[in-house]
C-alpha cells in the first residue's frame, strides 16, 4: 500500500528557513574561498578548509531542517544518527574537493567541471544517504528521472558556486551569488523529494528504530550551527574579507601612475630628431604585466 506523502507538514516554515541556512552557508563559503585568494599560500589551505566547511553546513543543515516537513501519513519517521552524521561528512568532504581544486587551480575550464562534478557528486550523495538514515515502516522508492535531474542540478548548482567562489568580489556581490546558491540548492533537494514514494507495509507498530526528529533535532543542529556561527564572526573580523580589494589590474595601474610620478622624464637634447624622442619616451616606460 503507498502511503501519502508530505513534504511541507509545517507549511513554508521549513523551507524557507531551510533556504536561509543554505544562503547562510554558501556566503560564509564564499567570503573564505575569497580570502585564501588573497593571502599567502601558507594560509589558503586553511581558508578554503573553512570555506568548504561552511558550505558542507550550510546544506547539510538545510537538508535536516528541510526533512522535519516531511511526513507519511500514520506513519512515525525516525532518523539513524549515524547515517545523518554521516552524510554531513560527506557533504563536507565533497565540497572541500571542488573548493581546493579551483582554489589552487583557478576557475578555468577543467578544473571548474571537475570540481563541480565531484561536488555536486558529493552533494547530491549527501541527500540520498540522508535519505537512507530515515526509519520507518514502510520502504522508501525513488523515480529514476527525478534522482537523474536532481543529481544534474547539484552538479550545475556546484560549479556556478565554485565559479562565483573565485570570481566575484565585493560583498554584495558575493550575497547575490549565495541567495542564487540557496536558491539551487534548496531546488535540487525539493526535486529529488517529487520523485519519493512510499510503499508501507501490513504491520506499523513498534519502534522502527532510531531516534524520533523532535528529540534529535536539537543535538544534530547544535554543531553546524555552532560553527557557522564562530565562521561568520571570522567574516565580521576580517576587514579584507568582507570589503575585498581591488582588482589586481587597478592595483597594477595605481603602482604605474606612482612609479611614473617617481620617474623623472628625460628631456630631449636640442637638436634631437623626433623619433630619437619617442623611442626614448617608450624606454623609460614602466613594465606592466602585458610586457611580461
Amino acid at each position: 500500500m503507498q502511503g501519502t506523502v508530505d513534504g511541507f507538514s509545517y507549511g513554508l516554515v521549513t523551507p524557507v528557513v531551510a533556504y536561509l541556512m543554505a544562503c547562510l552557508g554558501g556566503a560564509l563559503g564564499l567570503r573564505c574561498t575569497t580570502r585564501s585568494l588573497l593571502v599567502a599560500n601558507t594560509w589558503r589551505a586553511g581558508w578554503l578548509a573553512l570555506g568548504s566547511a561552511a558550505i558542507g553546513s550550510g546544506i547539510w543543515t538545510m537538508h535536516f531542517i528541510a526533512m522535519m516537513g516531511f511526513s507519511v501519513e500514520g506513519v512515525p519517521i525516525h532518523y539513524d544518527m549515524a547515517t545523518t552524521f554521516a552524510s554531513l561528512g560527506v557533504a563536507i568532504v565533497m565540497v572541500g574537493v571542488g573548493v581546493f581544486i579551483v582554489g589552487y587551480k583557478g576557475a578555468t575550464g577543467p578544473a571548474l567541471f571537475t570540481g563541480g562534478t565531484l561536488t555536486g557528486l558529493g552533494v547530491a550523495t549527501m541527500h540520498y544517504l540522508g535519505m537512507a538514515g530515515m526509519r520507518l515502516h514502510g520502504t522508501i522508492q525513488y523515480n529514476i528521472v527525478t534522482v537523474a535531474a536532481s543529481v544534474v542540478i547539484a552538479m550545475v548548482a556546484a560549479t556556478l558556486a565554485l565559479w562565483a567562489a573565485v570570481q566575484v568580489r565585493g560583498i554584495l556581490w558575493s550575497l547575490g551569488a549565495s541567495l542564487v546558491m540557496g536558491l539551487a540548492v534548496s531546488g535540487m533537494h525539493y526535486m529529488a523529494m517529487t520523485g519519493v514514494s512510499v510503499h508501507m507495509e501490513n504491520s506499523t507498530a513498534g519502534n522502527p528504530g532510531g531516534d524520533a526528529a523532535a528529540g534529535i533535532i536539537a543535538p544534530m543542529m547544535i554543531g553546524p550551527l555552532c560553527f557557522l556561527l564562530l565562521a561568520g564572526v571570522v567574516v565580521m573580523f576580517d576587514p579584507l574579507m568582507v570589503m575585498g580589494r581591488p582588482d589586481w589590474r587597478d592595483a597594477q595601474e595605481a603602482a604605474d601612475h606612482r612609479g611614473a610620478a617617481a620617474t623623472p622624464v628625460p628631456v630631449a637634447r636640442h637638436g634631437q630628431s623626433h623619433r630619437a624622442r619617442r623611442t626614448l619616451g617608450r624606454q623609460e616606460r614602466p613594465r606592466t604585466p602585458q610586457d611580461w
